[in-house]
This record gives C-alpha cells, structure tokens and sequence, in this order.
C-alpha cells in the first residue's frame, strides 16, 4: 500500500475490521463487509483500477460459506466495479486451481484440478472473470500468485517453528516440487498487471526465480534457522487416515482440528511453474530466491517475536552470526498483511 501511495496512487483499502490493521500513511480504509453491496459501492467510487485480493482461504468451512466469500463476492463486486465506471479489474487466483502439476514445469494453460472447496470456489470466480473478459467495458486481468511468503507473512510460520521445535514430521507422496513467490516480486507484478495495457483479457502465474524440490525447501528452512532438517518420514496414505479421524473428532467435539487433510497437500502436489507468459508480456522479471526470501522472512520473524533471537557465538560479533542478520532491507510497503491480506483495494 505505501508503495503504491509513493507513485502516486490515491488508496483505499476495504478491510473486516480496521482495528487489526495499522493502515499506511495516506491509504483510506473503509471498514465492512465484503458482501455489502452499499460498501462496495464507496470502496469503488471514482476509481480507476480495483485489486480484489480478499479470499476465504482458513483449513475448515462448508462448501457454500467458501463460495459465497470467494464467487459471490467475487460477482458483486465486479458489478459494484462495472457500473462505477472501473478502467481494470484485477483478479487474484491461486495456482492451487491447477491442484497438482504433471509437467514440470507447467503455464497458465495446465488442466484445472482443484482439490478443496478453496480452490474449488477460486476456479469458480476465475471462470466468471473469464466469461466479463468477453464483453465489452471494463478490463479483466487474472492474477495465480504461486505460495506467498515474506514479513508480514504467518502460513509458513508453523513450518518454522515445528522445525525450530524439532518437531516437523516430512510426510513422503513421491517427490513434489514447491514453487513460492516472494512478496516484494508478486508487488511488482501486480503494478505490472495493473498498469500495462497488454495484460487486459490475460491471465498470469506470478512466481519466484525457482521452483525447488519439496524436500530441499523444508531442508534450506531448517538450515536458515540453524536447526537441522527432518531426518524421518511418515507415509502420505497413515497421515491422511490420521487427518480424517483428526478432523471428524474435531467437528464433534466443537474445537479446530489440529491436523486438516488440505494442510497435507503441501507435501503431496506438484507446484512447478513457468512464468514465460509474465516476462513476455509484463516485463515480469522475479528476483528474490529462496534462499535469500529465507532469510528475510525469517530476520522479520526473530524481530517480532515469533522465533527466538539469533544468539551471538563465542568470539564472534553479533553482526557477523548467520546470513539471517545481514539481510534486513525490506522494501517498503511490500509487508503481506496490507500487500495481500486487506481484502480488496480500489486505487484513484
């Protein structure tokens, strides 16, 4: 948000409840539901690009509360956008609509297999995107982001903690890929998506520089936190038996289930994507690698307190312990809670 205030942009930010958000300098925040129609309505007024990145996206929900967040959402608020007299509407998918990947690596252009009522809402709006692309008025971009990470982020939180706890059980379905994006190379891509007149009617998987096999990913989060990597493994098919009962004795006794069947894809799909369609048209050019994305989420991490400080070693200075510390420089405005967490925003 800040950066998009910096180039100029008039921004304002629909979000649930503004208490939970420290808005950025000049940004407008309306607060409401996204099911409003009377809020959607100020939130597009005068605008010029609508970013709709608002989602149902938590473990556990019935069929129609997934679709009525994720597609019927979705509807009103194209419509509130289409007679506003909005120039671009941006759509924010997931990947996970392609579920897992035979090829690798795979485009936009992959076969549809979602695999959970997320994903399966997701595709839904895309659809509907796809069918408003067809007429004429305003335009329609499709954004899949590939895994988000980055400060501000807390979905990939757990996996460091369970390792920094000694803790994470590697659960084995053959040998997936992971493919994540860092947040400040999905920013730059949705300027580009907002702003270049060739993404109108187009699709686009916005992805980091590399995709890398799942057991290494899980191995560098491990090395970044100076812990030692998963040295066991459990069968996909005795967790997934785990998960339905886990899940079952949790709807029945009223509590969130501590392990969800969904929560096991991670280690099961193939996610290996190209970006060539982002490059070519968008000048899309993903810099940031895992390597490096590591590092800074996790000095993000150690500074708000959700991992335990690095400790200075005997004899050596505290600037010098581990490639955590000298990688601090985040750009400004690419944090997830308000990049990608505030629902939807509507820029002036």
């Amino acid at each position: 948000m800040e950066r998009l205030s910096r180039e100029g942009w008039h921004v304002k930010a629909l979000v649930r409840d503004s208490a939970k958000y420290a808005a950025p300098e000049g940004v407008e925040v309306i607060t409401g539901p996204l099911t409003s129609p009377e809020t959607l309505a100020e939130l597009v007024a005068d605008a010029e690009v609508v970013v709709h990145v608002a989602a149902m996206f938590r473990d556990e929900g019935s069929r129609e509360e997934f679709f009525d967040i994720n597609y019927n959402a979705t509807q009103e608020l194209m419509s509130a956008a289409d007679a506003a007299g909005v120039k671009r509407m941006i759509y924010c998918s997931t990947i996970g609509v392609h579920g897992h990947v035979a090829q690798t690596p795979s485009n936009e252009d992959a076969p549809f297999n979602p695999r959970d009522f997320y994903q399966e809402s997701k595709l839904a709006a895309e659809r509907l995107c796809a069918r408003r692309m067809e007429q004429p008025g305003m335009e329609v971009v499709i954004v899949r982001p590939a895994s988000i990470y980055g400060p501000g982020d807390l979905r990939m939180l757990k996996m460091f903690r369970m390792l920094h706890k000694g803790i994470f059980i590697f659960v084995t379905k053959g040998r997936p890929n992971f493919h994540p994006v860092y947040i400040d190379d999905l920013v730059d891509g949705f300027l580009k998506a907002m702003t270049a007149p060739q993404a109108a009617g187009q699709t686009f998987i916005f992805a980091g520089p590399e995709y890398i096999p799942l057991r290494d990913y899980v191995a560098l989060a491990a090395k970044t936190i100076d812990t030692r990597a998963p040295g066991w493994s459990v069968p996909y098919g005795l967790m997934y038996g785990a998960a339905v009962v886990c899940e079952t004795l949790s709807r029945l006794i009223g509590i969130r289930p501590p392990l969800h069947r969904r929560r096991l894809s991670f280690f099961k799909h193939n996610r290996a994507f190209s970006t060539a369609r982002a490059e070519k048209l968008l000048g899309y050019r993903p810099v940031v690698g895992v390597r490096e994305g590591f590092a800074r989420t996790v000095d993000w991490y150690r500074k708000e307190g959700y991992l335990p400080k690095l400790k200075a070693k005997a004899g050596k200075s505290a600037k010098s312990v581990g490639r955590v510390a000298a990688l601090k420089t985040v750009a400004a405005g690419t944090s997830l809670d308000w990049a990608m967490s505030s629902g939807v925003i509507s820029l002036v």
